[in-house]
């Protein structure tokens, strides 16, 4: 073992860890790095320390010695509305990277990753990857719904109606107060729960572990099966590269599709993927997506609050539905093979012990995850857009799109920061038929914010959520609902189209064909030859803007990072 070799090249390791408490016997044993996002943060890690005691036991139990080891996350909800957000997608990297340094430094035989959340899930996924020794990961699982279903994605939509007067300060509390009832990842199919999601169906979680409901003891039990699954994995010498393979890229968007999965799954399985030498095209999300049904009714794009996902069955159960599309003979955790969990699961209690908890909800498993000969839309819920306004690419999660907004155009209102734009939602300046374009928040930008307030004030306002579109070189939040493209690439800080369109240009997008076009100027018409070289022209004007950091961590991501249609990923 790795530990060992390295205890003879470096004596002092011995001194050193037995001043930490350990004892001679644990010297000799496999050596487990547990690596959490555990820390007041937020609730999707105040309590992951609990699941940190259940995988030492775990590891303890299969006579292994466990060391635990902390990179706190930061959470996107408390990060949104100010500068904050400009830090949220560099973090991912910067998780990794700590992670990575902790396992170099220090031998270790195995690692078990423990998160929840928007950017701690890939973060852990990307350090497993680039680590590559035997790993697994541990889902931190999801919080319970507040009163009436209540989520925490609506808070912005009444956020937005409280700025307009729509609803009194004493409700806006109500609904704050009662949005996050206990801790885990927040209770909709947002990016934490998605990320969750993908870990599981890339082979690297337990089969069924994800989006457990945090206050059930199913969590825990899962948690110490991890512990002990590390110490077969260093036995079986299992890497995460002899799993995470094309095949369970292709599982995962599949999963991905059939749950209207997060449009933020665009840069993180691209940046996981690159830690294995892979490349994940745009194409072959949009390729999934068109194949496999949308099966989830599960907010923000459907009905039900996310702890319903697991009462349904979860990752396994929307497995079953679209079974005859998915790579069964790939390897996974266990040492078997995804058909071989599935079929484990089926002979066993998984489904029944998870369909206990809809007793008394008054509704049925299916439907939450509907069948796959009744999906709630024949195609996934996300389409890649190409064209003169984004030919390296724009991705949009047209499932929460009203059908009047599929095929339309609509004239340009142009804004170089999302504070704007959200000014202008919020005091009616914003009119039907037009299309806010907010640029300059892409990763070379301002570090790739989310721009939820915006979202959230559109979709929010009947008068505007069918009639208009936001276009961003910047991303969104997992619980963004409404007409939302984003990830425009090339960015508008490297001079892509974006970043020359000017107010009243005509903004042609067509999703059945996949189209993102600029096709007119001051609201008329022009031929593709017209808007080329007026295009090559503003082109010849244009003047890169100044950095929105000069020093710290976001003057070396915005420097360093990829495109958003890559990953967003730091070279």
């Amino acid at each position: 073992m790795k530990s060992q070799e390295l205890r003879r090249i470096a004596p002092e390791l011995d001194s050193l860890r037995l001043g930490s408490g350990w004892s001679v016997e644990e010297l000799n044993k496999a050596q487990v790095i547990v690596e959490s996002s555990y820390g007041h943060s937020h609730p999707g890690s105040a309590h992951l320390d609990r699941l940190v005691e259940q995988v030492d036991r775990g590891i303890t139990d299969r006579k292994g010695k466990a060391a635990n080891y902390y990179v706190t996350d930061i959470c996107d909800g408390e990060a949104q509305g100010h500068d904050g957000m400009n830090y949220s997608l560099v973090s991912r990297d910067i998780m990794a990277a700590m992670m990575e340094i902790h396992v170099k430094a220090t031998p270790f035989d195995a690692g078990v990753f423990i998160s929840s959340c928007d950017k701690s899930v890939p973060a852990h996924l990307m350090a497993i990857a680039r680590l590559n020794m035997p790993a697994l990961f541990v889902p931190g699982g999801i919080m319970k719904a507040g009163p009436n279903l209540l989520t925490l994605e609506q808070i912005g939509k009444y956020s937005a109606q409280y700025a307009r007067k729509e609803i009194t300060e004493e409700q806006y509390m109500v609904y704050k107060r009662d949005a996050c009832p206990s801790c885990g990842a927040c209770s909709f199919m947002g990016t934490a729960s998605t990320m969750q999601i993908m870990a599981e169906a890339l082979g690297m979680a337990l089969p069924g572990s994800a989006l457990i409901p945090t206050h059930l003891p199913h969590l825990n039990s899962f948690a110490r099966r991890a512990g002990e699954q590390a110490l077969e994995l260093i036995r079986l010498d299992l890497k995460p590269s002899d799993i995470m393979t094309p095949e369970a890229f292709e599982n995962a968007i599949m999963v991905h599709a059939a749950i209207a999965g997060s449009s933020n799954s665009l840069l993180h399985l691209p940046a996981i993927a690159h830690e294995l030498g892979m490349e994940l095209k745009p194409d072959l999300f949009d390729r999934i997506h068109r194949k496999i049904p949308y099966l989830l009714d599960i907010r923000p794009s459907g009905y039900w609050p996310g702890e319903y996902f697991w009462y349904a069955g979860g990752v396994p159960a929307v497995m079953e539905e679209i079974r005859e599309f998915l790579h069964l003979d790939v390897m996974t955790v266990t040492g078997h093979s995804l058909g071989e969990n599935l079929d484990k699961l089926k002979e066993g209690t998984f489904y029944a012990d998870c369909h206990n908890y809809l007793t008394g909800l008054n509704v049925n498993a299916s439907d939450i995850i509907r069948p796959v000969h009744n999906p709630i839309n024949k195609q996934g819920a996300v389409a890649i857009l190409k064209g003169n306004l984004a030919p390296g690419g724009a991705v949009v999660k047209h499932a929460a799109i009203s059908p009047k907004l599929l095929q339309t155009t609509l004239i340009a209102r142009v804004f170089n920061k999302e504070e704007d734009a959200l000014q202008a939602v919020l005091r009616k300046e914003i009119h039907p038929g037009e299309a806010v374009i907010i640029r300059y928040e892409g990763p070379k930008g301002s570090g790739m914010p989310e721009m939820f307030y915006t979202t959230e004030a559109i979709a929010s306002d009947p008068e505007l959520i069918e009639t208009i579109a936001l276009i961003t070189d910047g991303r969104f939040s997992g619980a963004t609902r409404g007409p939302a493209i984003g990830h425009v690439s090339p960015e508008a800080s490297e001079g892509g189209p974006i970043a020359l369109v000017e107010n009243g240009d005509l903004i042609r997008i067509d999703i059945p064909a996949r189209r993102l076009e600029l096709i007119g100027l001051n609201e008329k018409e022009r031929s593709p030859e017209e808007i080329n070289r007026i295009l090559e022209e503003r082109k010849q004007h244009w003047i890169k803007p100044e950095p929105v950091k000069t020093s710290g961590i976001l003057d070396i991501y915005t420097r360093n990072s990829t495109s958003p249609m890559e990953g967003g990923y730091m070279l």
